[in-house]
C-alpha cells in the first residue's frame, strides 16, 4: 500500500513539474499581448491607462491578488527592482486580479514603487489568454522593447532568474 502511495506522489510530483515547465514555456499568442498592451486599466485612482504609455520599454507585467500570499511577499523585492532597473528602460506594472476598493485598501498600507493596474476578477481570463493556463498567481511576463512576450513566469519570482532576464533583454537592441 505504501509503495502504491509513494508512486502515485511521485507520478503526481513529476506531472505537476511537467506542466509547469510546459505551462512557462508556452508561447504567448501576439493578438494576446497586443490587447494587453492597449487595453484600459483603472489605476489606483480610477484613472484609465494602457501599458502601451511604456512602449519601447521593457515591461514586466505582474499577475497578482491582495489575498495570495505570494504575490505580496514578491512585492517588496519589485519594488525594489523597479528602482534598480528604470534607468534600464525597464517598466514593472502590478495587474490586481481583485476588486478596486481592496487594492486601495492594499496600496494605502504599503508603499509600492511602480503602478498598479486593476482588472478585477476579468484579470484571470487575461492571464489565461497570455499563457496562464491553471490561472493561478502569480503569473508574470516579460515583454521586450517591440512588444514581444520574451518569457513567462508562474508562481513566487526567483529574482536572481529575473534578474538575468532582464539584463539579457536590456543588452539587446530593438529589432
Amino acid at each position: 500500500m505504501k509503495k502504491n502511495f509513494l508512486i502515485a506522489a511521485i507520478l503526481t510530483g513529476t506531472l505537476s513539474a511537467a506542466f509547469g515547465i510546459y505551462a512557462a514555456t508556452t508561447p504567448v499568442n501576439s493578438d494576446a499581448t497586443a490587447n494587453l498592451l492597449s487595453r484600459p486599466f483603472k489605476d489606483s485612482n480610477g484613472q484609465a491607462q494602457t501599458l502601451a504609455t511604456h512602449q519601447g520599454k521593457i515591461l514586466l507585467v505582474n499577475f497578482w491578488a491582495t489575498w495570495c500570499a505570494p504575490c505580496v511577499k514578491e512585492m517588496p523585492e519589485l519594488s525594489s527592482l523597479q528602482k534598480e532597473v528604470q534607468s534600464k528602460g525597464v517598466q514593472i506594472v502590478g495587474i490586481g486580479i481583485d476588486s478596486p476598493s481592496n487594492i486601495k485598501e492594499f496600496l494605502q498600507k504599503y508603499e509600492i514603487s511602480y503602478p498598479i493596474m486593476v482588472a478585477g476578477m476579468e484579470g484571470t481570463d487575461l492571464s489565461r489568454q497570455l499563457g496562464n493556463k491553471s490561472g493561478a498567481l502569480p503569473f508574470t511576463l516579460l515583454i521586450d522593447r517591440n512588444g514581444k512576450v520574451a518569457k513567462t513566469y508562474l508562481g513566487r519570482l526567483k529574482m536572481e532568474e529575473l534578474h538575468t532576464d532582464i539584463t539579457k533583454l536590456s543588452s539587446e537592441k530593438s529589432k
